[in-house]
């Protein structure tokens, strides 16, 4: 195995653990906006009991996602020296925007979200839940907008030449209103909002599955559910406006989503095995036209194929057609189970029904594999290119690497983030069976 292969298993392993945290702070973070703005409204002391239990539970995924986001740091000067060069001065002025607007505000008012309960008035401790909120949601932005950067460059120029060249930017705004950053922000967003929704859906129906903590679950599936069918619709209505984007500015990737070789009148797929040697898909079942229709708003319009592109400048696509099609498939089923858990709330039945309770204790797993499977559509479907169209991931590496060392690092990681996972894993389950530790203070009325 080679050190450039070895290096992108390395940071894609660092980075997809990593990326199991942020999505859950982002998203616990709406819930505890909402639950905190219910007990400023009605003075329900239940809505603060509530607040209390998801505060300790984002506080330790804020805690984890930390942790295992700084080894990035620092691969990228270990692994991708020359790709960190290159895009120096547009990381660094993203990232800083990040650390300075974004995580100093979320981790400041996280010290009052988290003890000043008895310290702070009310309303200061609303006001703390939003700074939070909007912290983690700033610090999506910044990442977004750099990732982007590399999707769509923008607003900038090369300076220098050969293994001394650099972009430089040029016009900030440009830079972070690149031509796919909108639409990719707010489809993360929405993954963002389903990983905190359906987690504490699952922790709600586990309860009540139980028997324990009973109208706590009830309460928690209910903002829970609320936030789930928003985020879930949504994320169909900005899956398919990122979808566009990448349809003018990577055609190479859209045609890899799908598996489309010939250009013209494309079809959009329910699933298949892309042939890469015969370029067709195999065993694939398709919709003739549906995937112009979408793009385009024509079904008969032409879709770029894989054939216009040389082999070397095409990403793998039977890769990237399954992680594509799965995001797709796991997002479907999100919408459909967010919408029968509204059905039976509607009815009444949704607490008492067993069947759909076990999914929903299940459905946690659901926007972490579509996070997932959605990032390595975006990012293998870039390949080869690491900065599209203008450094190849090949040349981004650090030159002086040998494989030993990447070898080392990469099991070093695994063993370190295996035990940081065992460790969430412990301190989430002793949180979730200790329950809100004031319910029995709180008369049933409350819960009304």
């Amino acid at each position: 195995m080679d050190v450039l292969l070895l290096s992108r298993i390395q940071f894609a392993f660092t980075i997809a653990f990593h990326y199991i945290y942020p999505p859950l702070s982002i998203g616990l973070s709406v819930i505890l906006v909402a639950l905190e703005a219910m007990f400023l409204a009605t003075k329900n002391p239940v809505y603060q009991i509530l607040s209390k239990f998801w505060t300790k539970i984002f506080a330790l995924t804020f805690a984890i996602g930390v942790a295992t986001g700084i080894v990035m740091e620092f691969e990228f000067g270990t692994n991708w020296a020359v790709y960190s060069k290159y895009v120096g001065d547009v990381f660094g002025s993203a990232l800083a925007a990040e650390g300075i607007f974004a995580f100093f505000l979320e981790s400041g008012f996280l010290a009052v979200l988290v003890f000043g309960w008895d310290k702070v008035s009310k309303e200061m401790h609303f006001f703390a839940a939003l700074m939070v909120c909007l912290g983690a949601h700033f610090s999506a932005v910044w990442i977004v907008v750099a990732n982007s950067w590399q999707q769509t460059p923008a607003g900038f120029h090369i300076v220098g030449e050969g293994m001394h060249a650099r972009a430089e930017i040029t016009d900030f705004w440009a830079m972070v209103f690149n031509p796919s950053s909108m639409d990719r922000l707010s489809h993360t967003l929405m993954g963002c909002w389903q990983a905190g929704a359906f987690f504490v859906l699952s922790v709600g129906a586990y309860y009540l599955l139980k028997n324990k903590h009973v109208q706590f679950a009830k309460i928690s599936m209910k903002v829970g559910l609320a936030l789930a069918v928003v985020a879930s619709i949504l994320q169909l209505v900005t899956g398919h406006q990122s979808a566009v984007g990448v349809s003018r500015n990577q055609p190479a990737k859209l045609a890899a989503f799908e598996g489309h070789y010939e250009t013209g009148p494309a079809a959009l797929h329910l699933f298949g095995w892309v042939d890469e040697q015969k370029e067709n898909v195999r065993w694939g079942v398709g919709i003739p036209g549906l995937l112009s229709m979408l793009v385009h708003g024509n079904p008969s319009e032409p879709v770029t194929g894989l054939n216009e592109f040389e082999k070397r400048d095409r990403p793998p696509a039977n890769f990237v057609f399954q992680t594509f099609h799965g995001m797709i498939a796991i997002g479907i089923g999100l919408i459909l189970l967010s919408l029968t858990g509204l059905f039976f709330w509607r009815r009444g039945t949704l607490f008492s029904h067993r069947g759909i309770l076990k999914i929903f204790v299940l459905s946690v797993l659901g926007p972490q594999i579509a996070n997932q499977l959605g990032w390595f559509s975006a990012e293998v479907g870039r390949q080869p290119w690491v900065v599209y169209q203008l450094l190849r991931t090949s040349e981004g590496l650090t030159k002086s690497l040998v494989e030993s060392q990447v070898w080392f690092s990469l099991i070093l990681f695994s063993v370190i983030y295996v035990m940081l996972f065992i460790l969430f894993l412990f301190l989430l389950d002793q949180n979730i069976k200790q329950g809100p530790a004031e319910e029995e203070q709180i008369e049933e009325r409350h819960y009304a």
